[in-house]
């Protein structure tokens, strides 16, 4: 396939999943070979680096990249909708240390595509064809098999120990449907995590609007209080389980785990032509199995 940028520039301004700042992230077209690019214009001289694994410095609740004072968290929703559109040429601008979390989902970023439009450039795009099956396995129950196959294919499977969420599938073998099967899921977390995060410094601009809480695990009307309190939210009924906002697809979590496949995978900075499987894949494995396939190829 050709390489592919966007036809006009857009921007998308929300706060930040981790820091709680107001962020302002904008799109630019970029030329023939210069990859997705992302950069800090909060810093001095704006330092900017193309988004490859070789940079993930971190991957709790998200996937950083980072080189030097140039850093940028959460970058994994905007990777996805850009490999799916087919976009091989993009410049970022974004003036925080992470991208904004918007409404925890990849349709933003995904409407404004539609908007925009996507240009077709002169140059072929680098392809890695798998001609060979190549699996990965973490020990820990996080597995990753990538085989031959004539077009791009993603497979997830979940499996968690809850009453609420536990196995789920989502694939997907043809990206022309991603924008309504897959971009509107949203990241999602246990409401037993939630009081660790804060604890860590996490998740300041958290809230039900930009993630999927589950709440299996119950806890105390005293408790629940004031976890919503901390979170600015309204308060809820600590005696009913289950998904604390409307489901956007029945396997939500799921569908929002292949969404982040796919970002981590495009850190590769290469289409791919190929089956992906993953057992249990988070960006710390997704990202790992990234980093070895770099340097097989």
């Amino acid at each position: 396939m050709k390489q592919h940028t966007i036809k006009s520039d857009f921007t998308l301004v929300g706060k930040g999943l981790h820091t709680g700042l107001e962020i302002t992230t904008h799109f630019m077209p970029a030329p023939v070979g210069s990859g997705i690019r992302f950069c800090r214009t909060d810093l001095p001289d704006r330092p900017t680096y193309e988004a490859l694994a070789s940079y993930v410095s971190a991957t709790n609740r998200g996937t950083v990249i980072e080189n030097g004072k140039w850093r940028i968290s959460t970058i994994e929703h905007i990777m996805s909708a850009l490999y799916a559109f087919g976009i091989t040429n993009c410049l970022i601008e974004v003036d925080a240390p992470e991208v904004p979390i918007l409404d925890g989902s990849a349709k933003p970023v995904v409407e404004q595509l539609l908007r925009v439009g996507i240009e077709e450039q002169e140059a072929e795009a680098k392809t890695w064809v798998v001609t060979e099956s190549v699996s990965f396995d973490n020990g820990k129950g996080c597995t990753m098999l990538i085989e031959p196959c004539d077009h791009y294919e993603a497979i997830v499977h979940v499996d968690y120990p809850s009453p609420i969420l536990s196995k789920q599938s989502a694939s997907i073998s043809d990206l022309s449907t991603y924008a309504d099967e897959v971009a509107h899921a949203r990241t999602f977390c246990f409401l037993r995590e939630i009081e660790w995060l804060l604890h860590l410094g996490l998740i300041k601009g958290g809230d039900l609007s930009n993630a999927l809480v589950i709440y299996d695990k119950k806890i105390s009307q005293w408790s629940m209080n004031r976890m919503c309190d901390k979170l600015g939210q309204p308060r809820i009924d600590a005696t009913q389980l289950g998904y604390l906002s409307p489901l956007n697809y029945d396997n939500e979590p799921a569908r929002h785990k292949l969404l982040d496949l796919i970002g981590d995978m495009a850190l590769l900075g290469v289409r791919i032509q190929g089956r992906i499987t993953a057992t249990c894949p988070g960006h710390g494995f997704n990202t790992s199995c990234a980093k070895q396939i770099i340097d097989r190829i």
